[in-house]
């Protein structure tokens, strides 16, 4: 395309340079012409009676005409008395120029009138004048030939050094498409364009390293999460499933016993469930969340207060909301607000309270806190809350996946706030909860 465009440019500065030499040859031409009949219908009687003289002392050839176009002296070989010149000569018609061939040779000549009747005629031949054309549009040819060649070429050259950085970039790409090595950050060096699109394509290759090392430690501990639960299962229904094959080792399996291990499966399929659907919520793409929507936070957390005291009857929730206008996905946001309110009520004793207060955090945010009046978090625990699968060493006893906090610090991300958690004295926990108002006072 380069050369195509240099090539079209050269063509046309060519032809353009060629049109003008021939059209100041021509307008010189002319102008001699002019000056010439000018020169000699000026004094017509000196040059008639010497034209010998004359021809020596100029140049082009010409000759007069009598008003009825006879020629009536000529120094040169005569020229060509046409029908325009007769007119010209007859004073019918004003001056007149015309290409004629004499001898084989193109000339151009000029006739104008003379005050005293009659014509006078120049020519100048053009022979010389076609030659210098023709040579100027040869050489303009071999420029132009030269030229776009030579564009070509340090077009090519010039490509070429400029996308050596551009195959390197490409060949490290591809060697990291076929080792599938996301570690080893491409080499880039410059601060171009293309060394800006290497810096690119390796911090994408570190969000994709690090996404993916996200992925297998969640399915690591997913995996060994869920295998014990399931070994549990199978091996109480392994129980159940040799009892009732063999109908006469019933008495091996009291109705109480067998009562306590079916309760103890029911109790292990929901421990399941809930953490299937808690790996589901942390594995959850963007693409297949809801649409955030403007909404009152405190009409999440009521809701989710509503739940939560259904199930926790042995707790007091005491609320203390002021309206909070966020943005974010109810479903998601409500969720969060449950995790928290499930934990803090697993933590109280009977007859506990769970203090719930949202209320505004300087202009920029709102902050919701979840007091319990639980034993409170170890001072060692504290930095590992909110990690997937971290259960403390005191909770490793009851039921949970320790998905639960894990969930609500991520929530709490997507929604562009943060969550932590801190120690009450004299016990307890607080769990603070701090997303941005989109409308600040």
């Amino acid at each position: 395309m380069v050369a195509a465009a240099v090539a079209a440019a050269v063509i046309v500065m060519a032809g353009a340079a060629l049109l003008t030499v021939a059209a100041l040859q021509a307008h010189q031409v002319q102008a001699t012409l002019s000056a010439d009949a000018r020169v000699i219908a000026a004094q017509p009687d000196q040059w008639q009676a010497t034209p010998t003289y004359a021809k020596k002392a100029f140049g082009p050839r010409w000759q007069f005409l009598d008003p009825a176009g006879s020629v009536t002296a000529s120094p040169t070989d005569l020229l060509p008395v046409t029908a325009e010149a007769r007119e010209v000569a007859a004073r019918t018609s004003p001056p007149r120029q015309q290409e004629v061939t004499i001898d084989g040779k193109v000339h151009q000549m000029l006739t104008v009138p003379l005050d005293a009747g009659g014509a006078v005629q120049v020519a100048i031949n053009q022979e010389r004048t076609r030659q210098t054309l023709t040579m100027l549009a040869g050489l303009l040819a071999v420029v132009c030939v030269v030229g776009v060649a030579g564009a070509a070429w340090l077009g090519r050259v010039v490509a070429r050094a400029g996308l050596t950085p551009v195959d390197r970039l490409t060949a490290s790409v591809e060697q990291v498409a076929v080792t599938m090595d996301l570690s080893r950050p491409i080499e880039v060096t410059g601060a171009d364009e293309i060394a800006r699109l290497g810096r690119s394509v390796n911090t994408m290759m570190a969000a994709i390293d690090t996404s993916r090392r996200a992925q297998r430690t969640l399915v690591e501990d997913a995996g060994h999460e869920l295998r014990t639960p399931l070994t549990s299962i199978r091996t109480n229904v392994e129980l159940l499933l040799q009892v009732e094959r063999r109908p006469s080792e019933a008495h091996r399996l009291p109705p109480q016993e067998r009562a306590a291990l079916l309760a103890d499966l029911d109790a292990q399929v929901r421990e399941l469930t809930t953490l299937t659907t808690e790996l589901v919520e942390l594995a959850r793409e963007d693409a297949t969340r809801e649409a955030p929507e403007p909404l009152d936070l405190a009409d999440v957390i009521s809701a989710a207060v509503s739940r939560v005291r259904t199930r926790a009857s042995g707790v007091t929730f005491a609320t203390d909301l002021t309206p909070a206008p966020v943005t974010g996905r109810p479903g998601e946001l409500e969720r969060m607000v449950v995790n928290v309110l499930d934990n803090a009520a697993k933590w109280s004793p009977s007859g506990g309270t769970v203090a719930v207060r949202l209320r505004a955090d300087g202009p920029h945010w709102w902050e919701l806190t979840v007091t319990d009046e639980g034993p409170g978090i170890a001072t060692e625990d504290l930095p590992h809350v909110f990690d997937r699968f971290y259960r403390a060493p005191a909770a490793r006893a009851l039921p949970g996946s320790g998905l639960g906090l894990a969930i609500v610090a991520q929530t709490a991300h997507h929604h562009g706030g943060t969550a932590s958690a801190a120690a009450r004295s004299p016990h307890g926990t607080v769990v603070t909860i701090r997303l941005p108002n989109p409308q600040p006072a």
